[in-house]
């Protein structure tokens, strides 16, 4: 990336660290776009609070925490972490039907917060119980040990999705879930970019999102390879992998943000999230 803007340093980039995000780390380091970014990989609760903060310029961002923080915040466009359909890797695993989980104790796991609303959502409005939640460490067999289900998402959702139902539990993809409760894509994560930032320097910003978007494009034409190369190193068999990418639905065109839209209004109505801007959300755009 060639930078005429005076006194530019890098921009400081966040980047998911689990299994969802690899096709875009993967489509980055084949461009050598990586040269041209202070790359920050973390858990996604990081990543939201460091964006938040000011520690990072642009980055992914929860939708629940991009809702709640829109003010400071420019989303990219075109490019989301989402599903048309099921997930894999956000799930809710209970030892009883979720239907059943009224006055239960529900566990969420400390590293999500869009998939845990999206969870406390579903139980309470498309199920129609109540249970008693409480947050703590992703790890799946410490939750059901003291509570009756629990949220995860990211590599430990994907590796409960393959090893839940073989020891009689219940298992509740959310994104399918979402689909089949609105007819709508989910979308669980943004790219943001600090507003401060974009004002400041506009055209990284956009040299960035086009290193995402380039990278995206290669990493969507070469799946197959991306599973094969994780698959040497993961838990998980190339076929998995591969099935799991192609789940995974990486754009935000205009289903996408209706579906966000929906997510949102909804977020709004239970008290957990300011509304949208009227108009919202607002999108970078090179002239920003």
């Amino acid at each position: 990336m060639n930078h005429d803007d005076d006194g530019w340093q890098r921009p400081r980039v966040g980047h998911i660290q689990f299994l969802n995000c690899l096709p875009i780390y993967w489509g980055l380091m084949r461009s050598g776009a990586l040269l041209g970014v202070d790359l920050h990989k973390d858990t996604p609760d990081q990543l939201n609070a460091a964006l938040i903060a000011g520690d990072l310029d642009i980055g992914p961002i929860s939708l629940v925490e991009y809702l709640r923080h829109a003010d400071d915040l420019l989303l990219l466009p075109q490019l989301a972490v989402g599903s048309d359909g099921p997930v894999q890797s956000v799930l809710m695993v209970s030892t009883v039907d979720p239907s059943e989980l009224g006055g239960r104790r529900v566990a969420l796991g400390s590293t999500s917060r869009t998939g845990v609303l999206l969870a406390q959502m579903l139980l309470e409005s498309r199920y129609g119980v109540r249970p008693e939640y409480f947050r703590c460490p992703p790890d799946l067999s410490q939750m059901l040990l003291v509570a009756d289900a629990a949220v995860v998402i990211g590599d430990v959702a994907l590796r409960a999705r393959h090893e839940a139902p073989g020891l009689g539990l219940f298992v509740t993809d959310l994104g399918e879930a979402w689909k089949n409760w609105t007819g709508l894509p989910m979308v669980f994560a943004v790219w943001a970019v600090r507003r401060d930032f974009a004002t400041a320097h506009p055209g990284i910003v956009k040299e960035v999102h086009a290193a995402f978007l380039a990278s995206r494009e290669l990493c969507l034409a070469e799946l197959d390879t991306v599973a094969a190369a994780a698959a040497r190193w993961e838990p998980f068999s190339e076929e998995t992998l591969a099935a799991y990418f192609r789940a995974i639905d990486f754009s935000l065109g205009e289903r996408q943000v209706a579906g966000l839209r929906e997510f949102a209004a909804r977020a709004a109505a239970a008290g957990v999230a300011p509304h949208l801007p009227e108009g919202g959300p607002l999108f970078f755009t090179s002239a920003a």
